[in-house]
């Protein structure tokens, strides 16, 4: 052989136990872990496609949807970015895009390959948008599809979402909304808001392991897939294949690739868990490890990104880099107590830190361990800051 076996892979495998609380992936229960150690599935075995029929019922659950459309990608949290854009936008066609953080400018990008026109609508990173801004902008602009996001993770900014369906419709425009840091862990009533298209990668507030992205398009958006004048682009995001793969309609199942049915079974275990609990209490839980959170910040000192609490996302809390060194405290944070403190991303690096509560996470015990950690690693930096003063 001209390349000789790589010695490093003659090495038994080690995997650290770490607590993962920063923006996400999040850590996953034992139930999870221990579901996709089961025996692989192929992909086009009746015992998955009955896998998959379940997992669609638990996508409508916490989406609160009754839309055919409802599927898993098999892919991150940007697979549904991408679908969206590559499915429901057509080559000119105008798409607003609501930036107040890195996913703004991510989906603008996207957009703008898919040579649509973007048009922009801003925010300061800490805050978000209202009603009568969102109005302004479908008034003079006209767009066809409307993006917002409704956790931007990289600013821990929350947007409320009631309201804007409605007002989308009324000046003709579909309205996408990226829940990927939200869904799980506040209240998402799609039906009910009129949301045409939702999507979310797994790993964070639903539990799963990383690699899906589920996704939801309401009957107008399907629509308007099937009604498009060009083709799809991208055939890995064509919801006229895929849905029929995820029998959304045809009563068929095709093969469009081979699914990840290890996460599949992973996915399926979290969505039963959040089931058995019920949305609402899942939801609750959340929202007492937020505020758990929030109380130990304030008592160690912290300076809150966001200013405004109702504006806060409570799955990614983001505080200030003011006094001490970020990158050390993330440092001693990961070495000294295994736990993992995101920094900031993309407009936001160097000046917040995001700490996450989620899925699993959320919960008393692993909060009080972080804030501790918080606590020795924040002096710590402190007294690295000073010395090189």
């Amino acid at each position: 052989m001209d390349i000789p076996a790589p010695e490093i892979l003659k090495k038994p495998l080690e995997i650290p136990n770490k607590i993962l609380m920063g923006a996400g992936p999040a850590n996953v229960s034992p139930r999870v872990l221990h579901a996709i150690s089961k025996p692989i599935l192929g992909h086009m075995n009746q015992e998955l496609f009955q896998i998959m029929d379940e997992i669609k019922e638990g996508i409508k659950y916490v989406f609160q949807t009754r839309n055919d459309l409802t599927l898993a990608i098999s892919a991150s949290g940007h697979a549904g970015m991408e679908a969206v854009m590559s499915n429901l936008l057509e080559p000119g066609d105008k798409v607003l895009i609501a930036v107040n953080g890195l996913w703004g400018v991510r989906a603008s990008d996207m957009a703008g390959r898919y040579d649509a026109q973007v048009v922009k609508m801003t925010a300061n990173m800490g805050s978000n948008f209202t009603l009568r801004e969102i109005e302004y902008y479908l008034q003079t602009e006209s767009p066809k599809l409307l993006f917002i996001v409704q956790g931007e993770t990289s600013t821990g900014v929350y947007q409320p979402l009631e309201g804007i369906g409605s007002l989308c419709h009324r000046y003709n425009c579909l309205l996408a909304v990226d829940v990927v840091a939200s869904v799980g862990a506040v209240e998402f009533l799609m039906d009910r808001w009129e949301i045409d298209v939702a999507y979310a990668g797994v790993q964070k507030a639903l539990g799963a392991p990383p690699g899906l992205t589920i996704i939801s398009f309401s009957p107008r958006a399907q629509k308007v897939i099937f009604e498009r004048t060009t083709p799809i682009k991208v055939y890995y995001w064509d919801m006229k294949i895929l849905g029929q793969q995820w029998n959304c309609y045809n009563n068929v199942r095709p093969y469009h690739h081979t699914t990840c049915s290890a996460l599949l079974v992973g996915l399926r275990e979290s969505l039963a868990i959040i089931t058995e609990a019920g949305l609402k209490n899942w939801q609750q839980k959340h929202k007492e490890g937020y505020k758990q959170l929030k109380k130990g910040l304030e008592k160690l000192g912290f300076e809150f990104f966001v200013d405004d609490e109702s504006k806060r996302l409570i799955t990614v809390t983001s505080v200030v880099v003011k006094d001490f060194d970020w990158k050390e405290l993330v440092k001693c944070a990961m070495n000294k107590h295994n736990v993992e403190i995101a920094g900031g991303l993309g407009p936001t690096a160097g000046k917040i830190l995001r700490i996450g509560v989620m899925g699993y996470n959320a919960n008393p015990y692993t909060i009080d361990y972080v804030l501790n950690a918080l606590k020795d690693a924040l002096n710590h930096s402190r007294t690295y800051k000073t010395a090189k003063l």
